[in-house]
């Protein structure tokens, strides 16, 4: 081999040594563009998904939304600012007697079972009207949706009548229905329609079904909550006539039988 031949094949080795160097060079600059790329879209969607996390967390929830709502659909058989007064009874009646309810309430469950009936047969007799003011404050020591959902639920029984609306509240407190206080269980649409069912102008009332399961009445019910939280009473149940409390005698609670209840509202009657 000449000295000229192989000057020649060592320039064209150092020429193809030098290409190839080029060549990985790029194929790594493309390699690293892609991987920050790549980065870059990743950092971008846990940006996203954070931004996203947030905006859910600051969004106000269905009942948040309904209780800011400014249009109020109030059920029939209402009166006052946004329906939010619930009368009961013979408007010959003098009396009025102001019961103070949260659909969760163990307390309220016991007071129904051993009064309700007592006092469905006096405002049926026109003896006193009963103004019911639901509360809601149970759901917040659990962050629950019972006492709100069932209250909604009972304004679709005040829609379609006030006989159905008493008939309603009654099963819903009945020991049949009434589920433990640490049991959510009114939350659930189903649930609610179930114990309708066992009320006769409920059961398989398609209209009543509908705007339970649509809320048309949740903002009603928190104007109605916020109705009681600005009562000044401070727990449930509560009985009051002419702004008086009714206790049992002897005693700073509300009557729990029906012996006790007829003798404190009779003195209430005369007073």
């Amino acid at each position: 081999m000449s000295n000229r031949n192989s000057q020649a094949n060592k320039a064209a080795a150092r020429e193809r040594l030098r290409a190839e160097r080029e060549r990985q060079a790029k194929k790594d600059k493309s390699r690293k563009q892609l991987v920050v790329a790549g980065s870059v879209v990743a950092a971008l969607a846990v940006i996203g998904g954070i931004s996203y996390g947030v905006m859910q967390l600051n969004k106000p929830d269905a009942w948040e939304a309904a209780a800011d709502a400014k249009n109020v659909t109030a059920p029939k058989n209402t009166s006052g600012k946004d329906g939010t007064t619930v009368v009961v009874g013979k408007p010959s009646a003098k009396k009025t007697l102001e019961l103070y309810e949260d659909s969760r309430c163990p307390v309220c469950a016991t007071f129904e079972q051993g009064v309700g009936e007592t006092v469905s047969k006096d405002v049926e007799a026109g003896k006193y009207k009963v103004q019911y003011v639901g509360a809601t404050f149970i759901d917040n020591t659990d962050n629950g949706q019972g006492s709100k959902n069932a209250l909604s639920a009972l304004g679709a029984a005040l829609d379609v009548s006030p006989e159905a609306f008493l008939e309603y509240k009654a099963a819903l407190y009945s020991a049949k229905f009434h589920p433990e206080e640490s049991d959510d269980k009114f939350a659930k649409d189903s649930y609610l329609i179930e114990v309708a069912d066992s009320v006769d102008a409920l059961k398989g009332n398609k209209d009543f079904q509908k705007n339970v399961e649509d809320g048309t009445y949740d903002a009603w019910a928190m104007k109605m909550s916020k109705t009681f939280d600005s009562s000044g009473v401070q727990g449930t149940p509560t009985l009051k006539m002419d702004d008086k409390k009714i206790t049992a005698e002897g005693s700073e609670n509300a009557p729990m039988t029906a012996a006790e209840f007829t003798k404190a509202i009779d003195k209430a009657l005369k007073a």
